[in-house]
């Protein structure tokens, strides 16, 4: 799929969920070089539009464990609109927005010899807050209406890596956490988008 018809098919997958807010999303997206950066400095997806072609994976993933896990347990739909797994799919990286700047970088070759190669590095330094918490900011303040699951299910999409402090406290979150079903679908959606879909052969 083209990097057009991806960035076509995440605007479109985000307004069919006709959340307030959504189109200062979009645009602020489209500003904020989503649709052209990267998902990593040198791991998964480290080319131009990979980050939006990690954020599709882990929609299409997502929507998979969906419906695995309705099908095992019928209970559990309400807690899994589908709105909210297109959302938190989506947008859970929107914090990797801007972060991202091209430069050249060096390696060995296969003769040993030194070798200019395009790459990126990231720069925290303009918003320095956590991941998860960075993403979740970042939409409250551009107008978008998050459920509460939303809310934990994108803070949170990183699981235990994102124990800032490995404090008390934020280990009684993530487990908390943990048990809300969006929560635990984005978790396992991006875990393996991020390492087995997207992984360097």
């Amino acid at each position: 799929m083209t990097m057009k018809a991806m960035k076509e098919e995440c605007i479109s997958l985000l307004k069919t969920t006709g959340r307030q807010g959504i189109d200062n999303v979009i645009n602020y997206l489209e500003k904020s070089g989503f649709f052209r950066a990267p998902a990593s400095v040198n791991r998964h997806l480290s080319h131009d539009g990979g980050l939006l072609e990690h954020s599709l994976n882990v929609y299409n993933v997502a929507m998979r464990l969906r419906e695995q896990m309705i099908a095992m347990l019928p209970e559990i739909e309400g807690r899994l609109p589908v709105e909210s797994v297109v959302l938190a799919a989506l947008l859970h990286d929107v914090c990797k927005a801007n972060i991202y700047k091209k430069l050249t970088k060096y390696r060995k070759d296969a003769n040993n010899r030194w070798e200019a190669y395009d790459g990126y590095d990231a720069d925290y330094t303009r918003f320095p807050l956590g991941h998860g918490e960075k993403s979740v900011v970042m939409l409250l303040r551009l107008g978008l209406e998050l459920t509460n699951d939303e809310v934990l299910a994108i803070r949170w999409h990183m699981g235990a890596w994102d124990l800032s402090f490995q404090s008390f406290e934020s280990k009684s979150n993530i487990s908390a956490a943990s048990d809300v079903p969006l929560v635990a679908i984005l978790q396992a959606a991006d875990a393996l988008s991020a390492h087995l879909l997207e992984i360097k052969n």
